[in-house]
């Protein structure tokens, strides 16, 4: 069991992923948006944070920036349904800063899981 952070400004989302994580009995931790999300390690110690990138505050690319530099050990995933741009564009760039696994919306929820579980292998 590993503690899992959710960041999106998305209501509906939210409770899509914390019940798609839930199912394989993860805790969970949820924050609308970049700057909560990094309060929250300063009490908690996420194995993994799952985070969309067009939020306000503090947006999911530099979120993922930031977490990477103080908290490298942290297993990352990172989705976007791109907003008035190309997806795409946006994923790549968090693969730059540091996302370990990358998803357009909608993502495939069972490909979500198998990549959850995988990166916490790893850690």
């Amino acid at each position: 069991m590993a503690l899992v952070l959710i960041v999106d400004d998305d209501p509906q989302m939210l409770r899509l992923l914390t019940d798609v994580v839930e199912l394989d009995n993860h805790d969970v931790l949820l924050a609308q948006d970049g700057a909560l999300a990094l309060e929250y390690f300063d009490y908690h110690a996420p194995d993994l944070m799952i985070t969309d990138i067009l939020m306000p505050n503090k947006e999911g690319l530099e979120l993922i920036s930031e977490t990477r530099e103080k908290f490298p050990k942290v297993k990352i995933i990172a989705y976007s349904g791109g907003g008035s741009s190309d997806p795409e564009s946006y994923l790549e760039f968090a693969i730059g800063m540091g996302a370990d696994k990358v998803f357009t919306k909608p993502m495939p929820l069972g490909d979500l899981r198998k990549e959850i579980q995988l990166l916490l292998e790893e850690s």
